[in-house]
């Protein structure tokens, strides 16, 4: 279906050719029309599948310009993710009299404030950023017709779950409500139960997590190694943007070090940096000013990089999620893209598990390891940091 087949208003179909949008995706496609039917939807949809635009476009076609109240709130779990929702929205809306702002921590609340006062119609907010502003100014959220909440999964992962409770109880008005996730843990079951009156259930590509458009490469190799092997693949393959994912600080640091003494062009974003470095170093990665960039984690979630045409996991992923959410950093959109993975003996366990259940077919770089026959020693199945996780309840105020 394309977007000129729907009805729109003219100044969204303006906007709409202007981005070069002709057709939808398969979840816009399924979406749409209960969205703009004030329906409840939970969706469920491959990451990179245009969730952003799925709820963002019916979202502006609905909104009142004359009307200076809040009346869409987009919760989502980080600022990165926030900021990408504005600016898409905002990309929508050109032609139109609506104004999106994004509230979130590690930015000054006192101006927050003043634009929330000068009038929003769409709000996009982390959840502990809402929270502040709810007990200590004077937002209302009485206008909202439209709630999303976008991520769901990671929100609930990131401990706030009671945010989530707390930012729906304030709606008190008949209002529509929308979750959109990659992954649908039992957790949000209970969420779903208790905010959504018959919602419409979309699910796109259930057993295909990751997207169809990407390949998973892998390379089996010593610890050692992995350095020396990745500098080779990035200077004899044609990679015009790359993710290299670390799992900590410290190891992305020292990776940037060295990194940055045979390639001119590397960064590195992590949840220390302040908002601002942050928010230019994500900018000038989408402007191509930046060829790679080694991150942790707190880029694998939502944001879309149109150029990204390599993910490398340096560091094997501690989770099956996490490898999913990061290499959905390319291959996006029906876009191809190339995901490598760097396998340890340590890991071959937990790769056999991952590989089962995000039904991926794996291409070998070098040699393929027996993945039938493991030894014991190799792993314990549950993936390195296993047992380490954030204590229960505890939220992560660096990703407000």
């Amino acid at each position: 279906m394309k977007f000129d087949e729907i009805e729109l208003k003219p100044e969204v179909r303006k906007a709409l050719a202007e981005m070069k949008y002709t057709d939808l995706t398969p979840v816009q496609e399924l979406t749409f029309p209960h969205v703009l039917a004030g329906k409840d939807v939970l969706a469920r949809a491959e990451t990179g599948s245009g969730k952003t635009s799925a709820c963002g476009i019916p979202l502006i076609q609905n909104i009142d310009p004359e009307n200076d109240r809040i009346q869409a709130l987009i919760c989502v779990p980080t600022r990165e993710l926030a900021l990408q929702y504005v600016d898409e929205i905002a990309r929508i809306a050109k032609h139109c009299k609506i104004m999106p702002f994004a509230v979130f921590g590690g930015m000054p609340i006192d101006i927050q404030k003043a634009k929330l006062n000068h009038g929003v119609h769409v709000l996009v907010a982390t959840p502990g950023r809402l929270i502040d502003l709810l007990y200590n100014s004077e937002l209302s959220l009485s206008g909202v017709k439209t709630v999303v909440l976008d991520e769901a999964d990671e929100m609930l992962k990131m401990g706030f779950i009671d945010d989530v409770n707390f930012i729906m109880s304030c709606l008190i008005q008949e209002h529509q409500t929308l979750f959109f996730s990659a992954t649908m843990p039992p957790a949000i079951t209970h969420l779903v139960n208790q905010y959504l009156k018959d919602p419409v259930l979309v699910e796109l590509n259930k057993d295909q997590i990751a997207p169809s458009s990407l390949e998973h490469y892998f390379d089996y190799v010593s610890h050692n190694q992995r350095l020396e092997r990745m500098e080779a693949y990035l200077d004899n393959n044609d990679v015009v943007q790359a993710i290299i994912f670390c799992n900590s600080r410290t190891g992305g640091e020292k990776l940037l070090g060295k990194l940055k003494k045979k390639f001119d062009s590397v960064e590195f974003i992590h949840g220390g940096i302040d908002q601002a470095r942050r928010t230019s170093i994500y900018n000038r990665f989408k402007r191509k000013e930046i060829k790679f960039m080694v991150a942790t984690d707190i880029a694998s979630r939502g944001l879309d990089f149109s150029h990204v045409t390599h993910v490398i996991n340096y560091d094997f992923p501690r989770y099956h999620e996490i490898y999913t959410h990061r290499t959905g950093r390319t291959g996006r959109m029906g876009r191809t893209g190339k995901a490598l993975t760097y396998i340890t003996e340590r890991e071959k366990r937990t790769l056999r598990d991952m590989l089962k259940v995000n039904h991926i077919e794996p291409k070998w770089l070098d040699k393929e390891p027996d993945l039938d026959n493991i030894k014991k020693s190799s792993g314990s199945g549950k993936g390195p940091g296993h047992g380490k996780g954030r204590r229960s309840g505890r939220r992560p105020q660096s990703r407000r």
